[in-house]
């Protein structure tokens, strides 16, 4: 039975048992305490705990989930992977633990002819929570498991719950027996490779807090309503129905793996068992480039781009240890354009987006891939050579710093260092590599988040939000009387504010637009009688709820009194041009570059837009004034800009475009901007009609990331000041070198010539001094012991290259005869530089210039190294040179004697 059959048969089954069918959430969710979705119940997370009201009483899903606590142990076990498929049947305060023990038993033994998934009875295990007596006797009265196979655990395994505060429950979990090739008799607490978990009941019933472990965390008390949260992982019961020994060898995984296979000339399950822990290694790179291409496809999807940290990071870690483990297995060549196309074709049965969006996904892949392949070329000898270091000084760990120099100069991640570095038999100093990097993030700037840090405590928020939501109307007014409902400081419930103070102010209803969407918050003020605030954030700290971050600038405020709330109108309209100049940018873009140029991130303001967009290469400077002229010239037209809700099927249909990372309800807002031209769905202020936005006018395009380009601009007066001030530029360049200003690129570009003339002839004298240098060095050799040692310091202006030709030239001159050294330092830059180079007459006496060179540079309070013949270093103490040449000298006589 194939995948996307169990799947379609989980939906049927529970639809018609009363369930409403919700489709699955992307994998970027609006919940501060995750990544990704990370179960199928995340989505309906605020109706359990009692957030928000449910719009059914029963519900069943196929969620898209992400877990990598456990990437490690990918390909090793048949149950981790990292992207997953969780069907889910839920119960909101209806049906409880009776009918849903009755529902599982009932899909999974029913005949595959009637339905069913056809499981025979007598393979199938139940788990139940060590003091639910309840869910042992509804195992027993209502299926035909024997009490030997209903068994007892702890808070670790029979107790679930999301790992952050929340809502949670005992759980009963059942396992399916594989047989004895796979594993040890006696039950699921003894193999859980053999016995193998497809399906966990959670009774939902109480709300954590402090959750410190999975089986560490305080009950704050019971939810509003019992209720059920199951989770059937899917590829998981793929495996048993399809007769396969795990995950990796389902339909919708394994032909990724077959042509990974394929292509590394490897015979999969040659040298492996039944049990994932008899596999051959070669097993287990396959496997993981199977699943985190899949899983990359998925993110990518879902609008996760490449980057070194949160989303970013993990799937950037994906791709290339999917590459890595290519590389692994003997290929070298680009792997993800032979594989990623696989993945798509067996995932778009049930994810037909993945198709549409395919060009967009694969560009920002293959882009990764090969940004990644340049950072092995020049990471893998950067680390090759530090491996190579400490081994020589008898070391067995690879410094902190190595380690962070690689992640922070070469783009290296630090998972690849320690899995590198554990192959040539070398641990890594994460404490050291930790340590260095967040003193980088804290001499970086503060984040500009922390303005919202009084909304950390989320329970204050909760409390507030049960008495009603905040009425928005920030889409049809600027001004709002309204009711001070709650007031906040530093997380904590007061009941007032005084001057100085700096708050959050929670009204009943409020004008103000809060940041969401790309689009900053509106500024204004609040005032009463004797009251007068200055607003300068606007933040949803939870569903429903608005705050104002104010500074208190006569007071004081208390709960409870009526205000006026007025948005500064400038600053709205600035905001409501740029916001509606993102929309009119992301359609031009799209006519000019084609459809794949989807949306990825926008930030706006008043007077600015920014917007990110997949792309695999940078924009031409024709391309960016089209761009530009497709734009204004929609403005010019004066399209009508409207916003009208429906239903979100209805908005797919329409072919509104979403924003990845946004969360849409079962109703969305659609603005269209000249109808069909622009039409996304967007909670944004917008102007009237396009010619509002006033100019548009392109200030930069750059990449931010793997395949992913970001375009900026201004719009309205800040556009004109742009151009203004362009054109004083260009004013005072003309008048500078006497030329009108459409005569000014070519004189500018003319004078440049001549002085990329001059800079050569300088430095071509400037060498020749060196080389005539050079040749009076031999003057000054010395004998060491029997040994001709030339040492030298060129000088503050001697650069790099400077002293590597006079080293050479000076070494050409000594000859073979007699064992010589030449040793040279020079400052350019205020750094200093040593060089030095031995013949083999030297190097017969075991005189090397790497140990040598590795001498002069401690000295000089820095590093070096090269080959025997001749080597290279620096340090940061320029005084030291001469110190430095005394030492190698004084070594050169140690060896020499």
């Amino acid at each position: 039975m194939e995948t996307a059959e169990i799947r379609r048969r989980w939906l049927a089954f529970f639809e018609k048992n009363g369930h409403t069918v919700v489709p699955s959430a992307p994998l970027i969710h609006d919940d501060p305490n995750l990544l990704f979705v990370n179960a199928g119940m995340v989505p309906f997370k605020p109706y359990f705990s009692g957030q928000e009201t449910p719009q059914w009483e029963r519900a069943t899903s196929v969620q898209k989930c992400v877990r990598t606590g456990d990437i490690e142990e990918v390909g090793k076990t048949s149950r981790h992977g990292t992207f997953f498929q969780m069907n889910g049947n839920f119960s909101f305060g209806d049906y409880f633990k009776k009918d849903a023990i009755r529902f599982a038993w009932d899909l999974l033994t029913r005949s595959q002819d009637d339905g069913g998934y056809g499981l025979d009875p007598d393979r199938l295990w139940a788990t139940v929570y060590e003091d639910d007596d309840e869910a042992e006797r509804l195992w027993a009265e209502y299926t035909s498991i024997p009490l030997e196979r209903i068994v007892r655990r702890g808070k670790l395994d029979n107790y679930w719950h999301m790992g952050v505060p929340g809502p949670g429950g005992p759980c009963s979990e059942i396992f399916y027996d594989r047989g004895e090739e796979y594993g040890r008799e006696g039950g699921p607490a003894v193999d859980e490779d053999r016995y193998m978990e497809i399906w966990n009941l959670v009774f939902m019933q109480e709300e954590l807090s402090e959750v410190r472990a999975k089986d560490d965390f305080v009950i704050a008390g019971p939810l509003p309503a019992k209720s059920i949260d199951t989770g059937m992982g899917l590829e998981r019961i793929a495996s048993v129905l399809q007769g396969v020994d795990n995950l990796y060898e389902i339909d919708e995984v394994y032909p990724v793996l077959a042509r990974a296979a394929e292509m590394t000339g490897k015979s999969y399950g040659a040298h492996s068992g039944h049990s994932a822990e008899q596999s051959h290694p070669d097993d287990v790179r396959l496997r993981v480039v199977a699943d985190h291409v899949r899983s990359s496809l998925m993110l990518i999807g879902d609008g996760v781009t490449p980057g070194n940290e949160g989303r970013g990071y993990v799937l950037r870690r994906m791709l290339r240890r999917a590459v890595r483990s290519m590389r692994l297995l003997g290929y070298d060549d680009p792997a993800l354009p032979h594989l990623l196309p696989i993945s798509m074709e067996r995932m778009k049965q049930s994810y037909p987006e993945l198709e549409s969006g395919f060009d967009r996904i694969s560009q920002i892949a293959y882009a990764e891939e090969e940004a990644f392949r340049r950072t092995l070329a020049s990471g893998t000898t950067i680390l090759d050579t530090a491996v190579a270091r400490t081994k020589e000084s008898g070391g067995t760990t690879l410094a902190g710093d190595q380690a962070f120099q690689l992640h922070d100069t070469y783009g290296f991640p630090i998972d690849l260092t320690l899995e590198m570095a554990e192959e040539q038999g070398l641990s890594v100093d994460r404490d050291g590599f930790t340590r260095l990097m967040q003193e980088q993030r804290n001499r970086a700037k503060a984040d500009a988040k922390s303005k919202k840090s009084g909304h950390a405590n989320t329970e204050v928020w909760k409390a507030m939000r049960a008495a009603g939501e905040t009425d928005f109307r920030a889409w049809q007014e600027l001004t709002s009387e309204a009711k001070v409902i709650g007031l906040v400081i530093d997380g904590e419930r007061v009941e007032e504010i005084e001057p100085g103070q700096r708050g959050q102010v929670v009204l009943d209803r409020t004008p103000f637009y809060a940041e969401s969407g790309g689009q900053i918050a509106d500024e204004g003020i609040i005032t009463a009688d004797g009251v007068h605030l200055k607003v300068v954030d606007v933040q949803r700290p939870v569903k429903g709820l608005i705050a104002h971050t104010v500074e208190v600038v006569h007071g004081p405020l208390r709960s409870g009194v009526p205000v006026l709330a007025e948005v500064d109108p400038e600053w709205r309209l600035s905001a409501c041009q740029a916001h509606s100049g993102t929309h009119v940018v992301h359609a031009a873009l799209r006519q000019v570059l084609g459809p794949s140029a989807l949306q990825s991130g926008s930030y706006n303001k008043p007077g600015y837009l920014r917007l990110d967009f997949a792309w695999g290469q940078a924009l031409s400077p024709e391309t960016r004034s089209e761009i530009e002229e497709v734009a204004n010239l929609a403005v010019r037209r004066d399209l009508p800009v409207s916003a009208q809700w429906m239903s979100l099927e209805q908005a797919r249909e329409a072919g509104a475009l979403a924003l990845f990372g946004e969360t849409y309800g079962e109703a969305v807002r659609v603005v269209e901007i000249g109808g069909p031209w622009s039409r996304e769905l967007c909670g944004g202020t917008h102007v009237g009609h396009s010619s509002q936005v006033g100019a548009i006018t392109m200030t930069g395009e750059f990449s931010v990331g793997s395949g992913v380009r970001r375009l900026e601009a201004f719009v309205g007066m800040d556009a004109l000041r742009h151009l203004a001030r362009e054109r004083a530029i260009v004013a005072e360049l003309s008048g500078i070198v006497g030329a009108q200003p459409g005569e000014l690129t070519d004189r500018v570009a003319a004078m440049v010539t001549r002085l990329k003339d001059a800079e050569r002839e300088l430095e071509k004298t400037r060498k020749q001094a060196v080389l005539a240098a050079a040749g009076s060095l031999t003057d000054s050799v010395k004998d060491v012991g029997g040994v001709r040692f030339v040492g030298h310091d060129a000088g503050g202006d001697a650069g790099a290259d400077d002293v590597r030709a006079m080293v050479l030239d000076a070494r050409h001159r000594l000859g073979e005869a007699t064992a010589s050294v030449v040793a040279v330092t020079g400052g350019a830059k205020g750094r200093p530089v040593v060089v030095i180079a031995t013949n083999q007459a030297a190097r017969d006496k075991g005189i090397k210039a790497g140990e040598l060179v590795r001498i002069a540079a401690q000295t000089l309070g820095g590093g070096g190294g090269g080959k025997d013949d001749i080597a290279q270093g620096g340090g940061q103490d320029l005084s030291r040179t001469a110190e430095a040449i005394n030492a190698v000298e004084w070594r050169v006589g140690e060896l020499a004697g």
